[in-house]
């Protein structure tokens, strides 16, 4: 194939443009910055496939086919690292919707003050840029590899920017949640439509198992867990990580809060997230049969980049197909990314906005603020392009992101479920938990460490990729362990946040939204609404853990049920 066929022009041109339209026309209904920002006012159905098309994008599939390619199945909790928190956002959203805020920092303001919350803001606004740096890097491969180098990356990058950032910038995150409902639904076709083509090849999944275990390849290859490569202790420390990860996300409030009811955001982010949970076993089999048809048709593994795998697959098959194919999945990879960056954008125009320019700046017009929140949306994307040309690789930046952000989700945690914890003591969880992961990426430290009697038991250190690292789990043991402790320990030196303040916290939290709720101040309760009173279920030393509900309860459960349906159905599939 020397070029793009007519017909996926067509097919690229009708999507860039309708997609763009579409988000352009849904500016006509920001009149303030609650529309621009916050907008309440949406269902189930789109809260869904707003969470969906938030948090799957393309580089997360080219995050999981380049670990797959490399570490055989194992590779897929690159992304099911999040498997294990995901019915915990069935708590967790209706939190995030009780709060009555318009970003996370608001939060942070309610319950600690203005500094910790400017700092939530801007450590939220770094990871933020960072995570579209990652997304625009691996959208980039993928291109790149899928139309055989003929749309390069410093081509792509730049067009898709200019596409999401026209329509954010005017509809806001309205904008960003009409589009993702088209958007999502291309992003389960971009996940799919690769693997019947290639299983297809290689004789199925049983030509695929004898092809990779015949082959001199690693024995973990085919198995779920690769002791020495993604063990127990892997999957398990990237769990724990994901928790403290996915509270401090920006772009997670208006997940939860988006919709008119706290159920429309149970439903939305823990179901919506699910569908990626399924969308993750599909990218990871397209990577394994790849591999399988590599070494069947005499390729060497060696000669392949496992960043741009799954691309590959795309260029090699889909325009033998049918005209239009191979368009049909660049737009849909276009839409993954897209989806996700948009949020990304609006999410952190609006902690700047909100949490740093209007403390700077009070008293302007809401006009006046949407516009800095527009102008904010572009700066933000412009330092992810930055990112995206600095990253060795995608997995490289997703590593930096998903350390970057949960430095800030140790103080929510311990202020949501410990009435103790200080200003001082949430600026000590992160400082500490900073200077942490700093320490473990120095070669002084990781040298120590390795001289340690237990490094090798333990396996402290991590030589697989020709240099000694401290093993990933004990990074993120090491960072969030030591935040907290810091945290606890100068909470308990430190004099105790106002009371009054508190009572409103956890006010707050125990009062449920009330249908047509008008909020006049984020963070505060409708007028005439007072606390409602919470059967607690823990309150020893200060800790407030309420007795969950009934319906808290039956949506946990049903959350670890598809939890491990999700689990069996895999190993089932492939024989792990």
């Amino acid at each position: 194939m020397s070029e793009l066929h007519p017909v996926d022009v067509v097919v690229l041109v009708v999507y860039l443009l309708g997609i763009t339209g579409m988000g352009m026309w849904a500016s006509r209904r920001v009149r303030n910055t609650g529309d621009f920002f916050m907008p309440r006012r949406f269902g189930k159905w789109t809260l869904l496939m707003h969470a969906f098309g938030t948090g799957t994008a393309s580089d997360q599939a080219v995050t999981v086919a380049s670990a797959t390619a490399k570490n055989g199945l194992s590779g897929i909790w690159y992304q099911w690292m999040w498997l294990f928190s995901t019915p915990f956002y069935w708590l967790i959203a209706p939190i995030m919707r009780r709060f009555r805020a318009v970003t996370t920092a608001d939060v942070y303001e309610l319950r600690y003050d203005k500094s910790v919350a400017m700092l939530f803001a801007l450590v939220g606004i770094a990871g933020m840029a960072v995570k579209i740096g990652v997304m625009l890097k691996g959208a980039g491969a993928l291109i790149d590899a899928g139309t055989g180098g003929m749309i390069q990356a410093d081509i792509a990058i730049p067009i898709i920017t200019v596409l999401f950032v026209a329509y954010g910038m005017a509809g806001g995150l309205g904008g960003a949640i009409m589009t993702d409902f088209v958007q999502g639904l291309m992003t389960i076709v971009f996940s799919i439509m690769l693997l019947p083509v290639v299983l297809h090849e290689i004789g199925g999944l049983s030509g695929m198992r004898e092809t990779i275990a015949g082959a001199n390849l690693d024995k973990d290859m085919l198995s779920l867990v690769a002791p020495g490569n993604i063990g127990t202790f892997f999957i398990a420390m990237l769990s724990v990580n994901t928790l403290f990860l996915i509270v401090a996300m920006p772009s997670v409030m208006g997940n939860c809060a988006a919709g008119r009811s706290e159920m429309d955001g149970r439903i939305g982010f823990m179901f919506g997230t699910f569908i990626k949970r399924v969308c993750t076993i599909a990218w990871c089999l397209t990577a394994i049969a790849a591999v399988a048809w590599y070494l069947q048709n005499g390729i060497k593994l060696s000669d392949v980049d496992p960043d741009k795998v799954y691309g590959d697959v795309a260029h090699r098959f889909l325009p033998a197909l049918l005209p239009g194919m191979l368009g049909i999945f660049i737009a849909s990879l276009l839409a993954a990314v897209m989806s996700s960056c948009d949020s990304f954008m609006i999410a952190s125009s609006g902690l700047f906005t909100n949490n740093i320019y209007k403390q700077l700046r009070p008293g302007q017009s809401d006009r006046h603020y949407v516009w800095v929140g527009r102008i904010t949306s572009l700066i933000v994307v412009i330092a992810g392009i930055g990112f995206a040309w600095s990253f060795e690789g995608v997995i490289a930046g997703l590593k930096v992101w998903y350390k970057v952000v949960p430095m800030m989700g140790i103080a929510f945690w311990m202020g949501l479920l410990w009435r103790r914890a200080t200003v001082a003591g949430a600026w000590a969880s992160a400082i500490v938990g900073f200077g942490a992961w700093w320490l473990v990426s120095q070669p002084f430290f990781v040298q120590w460490v390795s001289t340690l009697p237990f490094a090798d038991a333990w396996r402290l250190i991590d030589d697989s990729k020709g240099k000694n690292v401290i093993y990933e789990p004990w990074q993120i043991t090491s960072y969030l362990g030591s935040g907290l402790i810091a945290g606890v320990i100068v909470s308990l030196l430190t004099p105790r946040c106002d009371e009054r303040q508190l009572n409103r916290y956890y006010g707050l939290i125990h009062t449920p939204v009330q249908p047509n709720e008008q909020i006049d101040e984020p963070c505060t309760l409708p007028a005439g609404v007072t606390p409602s009173p919470r059967p607690m279920l823990f309150t020893a030393a200060g800790l407030t853990i309420p007795r969950p509900s009934k319906t808290s309860l039956i949506g946990f459960l049903a959350g670890w049920v598809c939890v491990g349906l999700l689990i069996g159905g895999f190993v089932l599939l492939v024989g792990a």
